[in-house]
Protein backbone atom coordinates (compact mmCIF):
# COMPACT_ATOMS: atom_id res chain seq x y z
CA UNK A 1 0.00 0.00 0.00
CA UNK A 2 1.15 3.68 -0.79
CA UNK A 3 -0.73 5.68 1.41
CA UNK A 4 -0.22 6.22 5.00
CA UNK A 5 -2.39 6.38 8.15
CA UNK A 6 0.07 9.57 9.19
CA UNK A 7 -0.79 11.29 5.58
CA UNK A 8 -4.40 10.79 6.13
CA UNK A 9 -4.12 12.09 9.77
CA UNK A 10 -2.03 15.45 8.11
CA UNK A 11 -4.56 15.53 5.53
CA UNK A 12 -7.30 15.54 7.97
CA UNK A 13 -5.93 17.91 10.59
CA UNK A 14 -5.04 20.60 7.30
CA UNK A 15 -8.92 20.67 6.99
CA UNK A 16 -9.79 20.97 10.14
CA UNK A 17 -7.32 24.04 10.69
CA UNK A 18 -6.95 25.59 6.93
CA UNK A 19 -3.13 25.28 6.85
CA UNK A 20 -0.24 23.00 6.79
CA UNK A 21 1.14 25.30 9.62
CA UNK A 22 -2.07 25.03 12.48
CA UNK A 23 -1.94 21.03 11.07
CA UNK A 24 1.94 20.93 11.80
CA UNK A 25 1.03 21.95 15.52
CA UNK A 26 -1.57 19.39 16.23
CA UNK A 27 -0.08 16.64 15.03
CA UNK A 28 3.36 17.50 16.03
CA UNK A 29 5.55 17.93 12.86
CA UNK A 30 7.12 21.37 11.23
CA UNK A 31 5.25 23.33 8.25
CA UNK A 32 7.07 22.28 5.84
CA UNK A 33 7.19 18.41 6.71
CA UNK A 34 3.11 18.99 6.89
CA UNK A 35 3.25 20.45 3.67
CA UNK A 36 5.50 17.86 2.12
CA UNK A 37 2.80 14.95 3.24
CA UNK A 38 0.22 16.77 1.75
CA UNK A 39 2.04 17.13 -1.52
CA UNK A 40 3.12 13.48 -1.52
CA UNK A 41 -0.40 11.97 -0.94
CA UNK A 42 -1.70 14.29 -3.50
CA UNK A 43 0.85 13.31 -6.12
CA UNK A 44 -0.31 9.38 -4.99
CA UNK A 45 -3.74 10.39 -5.28
CA UNK A 46 -2.97 12.02 -8.70
CA UNK A 47 -6.16 14.88 -8.20
CA UNK A 48 -5.47 18.39 -5.53
CA UNK A 49 -7.35 18.08 -2.36
CA UNK A 50 -7.14 21.90 -1.38
CA UNK A 51 -7.86 25.43 -3.50
CA UNK A 52 -4.76 27.46 -2.47
CA UNK A 53 -6.40 31.00 -1.47
CA UNK A 54 -3.16 33.27 -0.30
CA UNK A 55 -2.27 31.12 2.53
CA UNK A 56 -5.09 29.03 3.76
CA UNK A 57 -6.06 25.68 2.03
CA UNK A 58 -9.68 25.23 1.41
CA UNK A 59 -10.93 21.65 0.95
CA UNK A 60 -12.60 21.44 -2.49
CA UNK A 61 -14.59 18.61 -3.92
CA UNK A 62 -11.67 15.92 -3.93
CA UNK A 63 -10.70 16.31 -0.61
CA UNK A 64 -14.23 16.03 0.77
CA UNK A 65 -15.03 12.99 -0.79
CA UNK A 66 -11.80 11.67 0.48
CA UNK A 67 -12.18 13.21 4.32
CA UNK A 68 -15.12 11.31 5.82
CA UNK A 69 -13.13 7.82 4.45
CA UNK A 70 -10.17 8.95 6.07
CA UNK A 71 -11.82 9.75 9.26
CA UNK A 72 -13.49 6.47 9.45
CA UNK A 73 -10.20 4.87 9.06
CA UNK A 74 -8.33 6.76 11.47
CA UNK A 75 -11.01 6.28 14.23
CA UNK A 76 -10.65 2.41 12.87
CA UNK A 77 -6.99 2.49 14.18
CA UNK A 78 -7.24 4.69 17.25
CA UNK A 79 -10.00 1.94 18.52
CA UNK A 80 -7.19 -0.75 17.88
CA UNK A 81 -4.72 1.18 19.99
CA UNK A 82 -7.22 2.13 22.87
CA UNK A 83 -8.25 -1.80 23.14
CA UNK A 84 -4.78 -2.79 22.73
CA UNK A 85 -4.34 -0.63 25.85
CA UNK A 86 -7.10 -1.66 27.70
CA UNK A 87 -6.25 -4.29 30.60
CA UNK A 88 -8.23 -7.96 30.56
CA UNK A 89 -10.56 -6.78 34.18
CA UNK A 90 -11.16 -3.00 32.94
CA UNK A 91 -13.53 -1.54 31.08
CA UNK A 92 -12.76 -0.86 27.43
CA UNK A 93 -12.45 2.80 26.44
CA UNK A 94 -15.42 4.52 24.67
CA UNK A 95 -16.22 8.01 23.81
CA UNK A 96 -20.17 8.91 24.68
CA UNK A 97 -21.67 11.94 24.42
CA UNK A 98 -25.33 12.77 25.81
CA UNK A 99 -27.66 15.35 25.25
CA UNK A 100 -28.47 17.43 28.31
CA UNK A 101 -31.52 15.62 30.06
CA UNK A 102 -29.98 12.23 29.07
CA UNK A 103 -26.26 12.91 30.51
CA UNK A 104 -27.89 14.59 34.05
CA UNK A 105 -30.07 12.45 34.31
CA UNK A 106 -30.25 8.90 32.67
CA UNK A 107 -26.30 8.20 31.62
CA UNK A 108 -25.51 7.84 35.49
CA UNK A 109 -27.93 5.20 35.70
CA UNK A 110 -26.49 3.75 32.30
CA UNK A 111 -23.33 3.79 33.32
CA UNK A 112 -23.39 2.49 37.01
CA UNK A 113 -25.31 -1.07 35.00
CA UNK A 114 -22.37 -0.89 32.16
CA UNK A 115 -19.84 -0.94 34.31
CA UNK A 116 -21.11 -3.54 37.23
CA UNK A 117 -19.45 -6.04 35.95
CA UNK A 118 -16.05 -5.01 36.03
CA UNK A 119 -13.82 -5.28 39.02
CA UNK A 120 -13.13 -1.65 38.75
CA UNK A 121 -12.12 -1.48 42.71
CA UNK A 122 -8.79 -2.57 41.70
CA UNK A 123 -5.66 -0.16 42.57
CA UNK A 124 -3.99 -2.11 39.83
CA UNK A 125 -5.64 -1.14 37.08
CA UNK A 126 -6.60 2.06 35.30
CA UNK A 127 -9.02 2.68 32.90
CA UNK A 128 -10.59 6.22 31.59
CA UNK A 129 -14.05 6.98 29.91
CA UNK A 130 -14.84 10.28 28.15
CA UNK A 131 -18.43 11.89 28.70
CA UNK A 132 -19.12 14.97 26.50
CA UNK A 133 -22.63 16.57 27.43
CA UNK A 134 -24.12 19.08 24.98
CA UNK A 135 -27.26 19.59 23.25
CA UNK A 136 -28.18 17.57 20.62
CA UNK A 137 -26.45 19.86 17.61
CA UNK A 138 -23.37 19.43 19.09
CA UNK A 139 -23.74 15.83 20.19
CA UNK A 140 -24.46 14.69 16.41
CA UNK A 141 -21.48 17.58 14.88
CA UNK A 142 -19.12 14.86 17.19
CA UNK A 143 -19.87 11.97 15.78
CA UNK A 144 -19.72 12.68 12.62
CA UNK A 145 -16.52 13.98 13.12
CA UNK A 146 -15.27 10.59 14.58
CA UNK A 147 -14.53 12.49 17.97
CA UNK A 148 -17.36 10.47 20.03
CA UNK A 149 -17.64 6.61 19.30
CA UNK A 150 -21.68 7.17 20.19
CA UNK A 151 -24.16 9.45 21.02
CA UNK A 152 -27.63 9.14 22.62
CA UNK A 153 -29.84 11.98 21.99
CA UNK A 154 -33.21 13.80 22.55
CA UNK A 155 -34.34 14.40 19.49
CA UNK A 156 -33.73 13.03 15.58
CA UNK A 157 -30.86 13.34 13.36
CA UNK A 158 -30.92 14.38 10.09
CA UNK A 159 -27.03 14.20 9.88
CA UNK A 160 -26.60 12.22 6.40
CA UNK A 161 -23.48 10.28 7.68
CA UNK A 162 -25.98 9.30 10.57
CA UNK A 163 -27.19 6.26 11.36
CA UNK A 164 -30.45 7.05 14.24
CA UNK A 165 -31.80 4.29 16.19
CA UNK A 166 -34.83 4.76 19.03
CA UNK A 167 -33.54 4.12 22.16
CA UNK A 168 -36.49 4.79 25.52
CA UNK A 169 -39.48 7.01 25.55
CA UNK A 170 -39.28 9.96 27.94
CA UNK A 171 -42.14 12.17 28.99
CA UNK A 172 -42.40 16.27 28.82
CA UNK A 173 -44.20 17.31 31.53
CA UNK A 174 -45.53 21.57 31.95
CA UNK A 175 -44.58 22.38 35.47
CA UNK A 176 -44.72 25.71 37.18
CA UNK A 177 -44.06 27.37 40.95
CA UNK A 178 -47.39 26.35 43.58
CA UNK A 179 -48.32 29.81 43.33
CA UNK A 180 -48.25 30.63 39.64
CA UNK A 181 -49.90 27.10 38.95
CA UNK A 182 -52.87 28.27 41.67
CA UNK A 183 -53.37 31.12 39.74
CA UNK A 184 -53.88 29.71 36.57
CA UNK A 185 -56.34 26.89 37.90
CA UNK A 186 -58.28 29.53 39.85
CA UNK A 187 -61.96 29.04 38.66
CA UNK A 188 -61.51 26.00 37.23
CA UNK A 189 -63.38 23.05 39.55
CA UNK A 190 -61.40 20.66 37.44
CA UNK A 191 -57.81 22.07 37.91
CA UNK A 192 -57.17 22.12 34.31
CA UNK A 193 -55.20 24.93 32.79
CA UNK A 194 -57.05 26.43 29.69
CA UNK A 195 -55.01 26.82 26.41
CA UNK A 196 -55.81 30.64 26.56
CA UNK A 197 -54.23 30.74 29.80
CA UNK A 198 -51.07 28.91 28.62
CA UNK A 199 -50.53 31.44 25.71
CA UNK A 200 -50.74 34.22 28.10
CA UNK A 201 -47.80 32.93 30.30
CA UNK A 202 -43.91 33.40 30.27
CA UNK A 203 -42.29 30.48 28.37
CA UNK A 204 -38.96 28.71 29.53
CA UNK A 205 -37.53 27.26 26.32
CA UNK A 206 -34.07 25.67 25.86
CA UNK A 207 -32.05 26.99 23.05
CA UNK A 208 -32.40 26.40 19.59
CA UNK A 209 -30.87 23.01 18.31
CA UNK A 210 -31.84 21.37 21.90
CA UNK A 211 -33.66 18.00 21.60
CA UNK A 212 -36.37 19.21 24.48
CA UNK A 213 -36.67 22.30 22.48
CA UNK A 214 -37.34 20.85 19.30
CA UNK A 215 -39.97 18.09 21.25
CA UNK A 216 -41.37 20.89 22.95
CA UNK A 217 -42.06 22.89 19.73
CA UNK A 218 -43.43 19.64 17.91
CA UNK A 219 -45.83 18.80 20.38
CA UNK A 220 -46.81 22.81 22.10
CA UNK A 221 -46.79 24.80 19.02
CA UNK A 222 -49.98 23.28 17.07
CA UNK A 223 -51.79 24.44 19.37
CA UNK A 224 -50.02 27.28 21.07
CA UNK A 225 -49.36 28.91 17.83
CA UNK A 226 -46.07 30.93 19.15
CA UNK A 227 -44.77 31.60 22.54
CA UNK A 228 -45.97 35.64 22.79
CA UNK A 229 -43.56 36.03 26.42
CA UNK A 230 -40.28 33.81 26.16
CA UNK A 231 -37.55 33.65 28.36
CA UNK A 232 -34.10 31.41 26.58
CA UNK A 233 -32.12 29.43 29.12
CA UNK A 234 -29.39 27.06 28.13
CA UNK A 235 -29.80 24.06 29.95
CA UNK A 236 -32.91 22.29 31.78
CA UNK A 237 -31.34 22.66 35.08
CA UNK A 238 -31.26 26.46 34.85
CA UNK A 239 -35.05 26.39 33.69
CA UNK A 240 -36.40 24.47 36.65
CA UNK A 241 -34.91 26.64 39.09
CA UNK A 242 -36.28 29.74 37.11
CA UNK A 243 -39.81 27.76 36.98
CA UNK A 244 -39.79 27.17 40.92
CA UNK A 245 -38.53 30.99 41.33
CA UNK A 246 -41.93 31.53 39.36
CA UNK A 247 -40.39 33.12 36.49
CA UNK A 248 -42.42 31.03 33.43
CA UNK A 249 -43.85 27.91 32.95
CA UNK A 250 -41.06 24.91 31.89
CA UNK A 251 -42.11 22.20 29.59
CA UNK A 252 -38.79 19.66 30.46
CA UNK A 253 -38.17 16.13 30.95
CA UNK A 254 -39.74 14.18 33.96
CA UNK A 255 -36.97 13.25 34.96
CA UNK A 256 -35.40 16.59 35.47
CA UNK A 257 -38.27 17.78 37.34
CA UNK A 258 -39.00 14.65 39.65
CA UNK A 259 -37.33 15.85 42.89
CA UNK A 260 -38.42 19.37 42.74
CA UNK A 261 -42.42 18.15 42.05
CA UNK A 262 -41.88 15.72 45.02
CA UNK A 263 -40.77 18.22 47.54
CA UNK A 264 -43.63 20.55 46.46
CA UNK A 265 -41.29 22.97 44.45
CA UNK A 266 -42.74 22.64 41.47
CA UNK A 267 -46.26 21.56 40.33
CA UNK A 268 -47.00 19.34 37.37
CA UNK A 269 -49.42 21.40 35.35
CA UNK A 270 -52.94 19.45 34.04
CA UNK A 271 -54.15 20.57 30.94
CA UNK A 272 -55.98 19.80 27.62
CA UNK A 273 -52.86 18.99 25.47
CA UNK A 274 -52.33 15.29 24.85
CA UNK A 275 -49.45 13.65 26.60
CA UNK A 276 -46.39 14.21 25.02
CA UNK A 277 -44.05 11.56 24.86
CA UNK A 278 -40.85 11.61 23.22
CA UNK A 279 -38.60 8.56 22.40
CA UNK A 280 -34.68 9.40 23.03
CA UNK A 281 -32.58 7.82 19.88
CA UNK A 282 -28.96 6.52 19.99
CA UNK A 283 -26.99 7.87 17.10
CA UNK A 284 -23.62 6.12 15.47
CA UNK A 285 -21.32 6.78 12.14
CA UNK A 286 -22.48 5.03 9.25
CA UNK A 287 -19.21 4.20 8.82
CA UNK A 288 -18.19 3.33 12.21
CA UNK A 289 -16.21 0.35 13.23
CA UNK A 290 -18.12 -2.15 15.15
CA UNK A 291 -15.31 -2.75 18.11
CA UNK A 292 -16.02 -5.31 20.50
CA UNK A 293 -16.32 -2.23 23.68
CA UNK A 294 -19.44 -0.98 21.54
CA UNK A 295 -21.37 -3.68 20.78
CA UNK A 296 -20.95 -4.55 24.49
CA UNK A 297 -22.72 -1.04 24.98
CA UNK A 298 -25.30 -1.45 22.86
CA UNK A 299 -26.45 -4.54 23.73
CA UNK A 300 -26.31 -2.68 27.46
CA UNK A 301 -28.31 0.12 26.36
CA UNK A 302 -31.06 -2.31 24.54
CA UNK A 303 -31.63 -3.80 28.06
CA UNK A 304 -31.40 -1.04 30.34
CA UNK A 305 -33.58 -0.74 33.03
CA UNK A 306 -34.58 3.07 33.88
CA UNK A 307 -36.23 4.39 37.12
Amino acid sequence: MRLTLRQLQIFAAIARNGSTASAGDEVGLSQSASSAALNELERLLSRPLFDRTGKRLVINENGRLLLPKALALLDAAADIEREADCLENSPPPLRIGASTTIGNHVLPQVLQQYLARWTTHSSTTDWHTRIMIGNTAEVCRMVCAFELDIGLIEGPSHEPDLQTRPWVNDELVLVAAPAMAAKMQANNATGVVSLRRLQAQVWLLREQGSGTRMAMDAALLPSLHTYRKSIELGSSEAIKYAAAQGLGIACVSQWVVSEMVQSGKLVRLQTSLPRLIRPFYIVMHRDKAPTHALHNLLTQLSTVNLT
